[in-house]
């Protein structure tokens, strides 16, 4: 794999992150993260077994445009 398959995007002007997972080829957006436990239940309705141990596992999850575990607005 040549990336992480769960894409934490930058956060947005008004708060919260766009959460995309790669799967069947392509990308899908299971929502707008305003927090960790969001994340953790955007993740365990993809179906991902548990979510909380691969937040900061880069195989896992690549955070982009700003620093892991924050959800502010910029």
């Amino acid at each position: 794999m040549s990336s992480a398959p769960i894409v934490v995007h930058r956060p947005s002007l008004s708060g919260g992150r766009r959460v995309t997972v790669h799967r069947h080829g392509h990308d899908e957006f299971l929502g707008t993260a305003y927090s960790d436990h969001d994340l953790v239940v955007f993740l365990e309705s993809a179906g991902v077994a548990d979510p909380d141990a691969l937040l900061d596992d880069p195989q896992w999850v690549q955070w982009r445009g700003g620093p892991a575990h924050e959800f502010g607005p910029t």
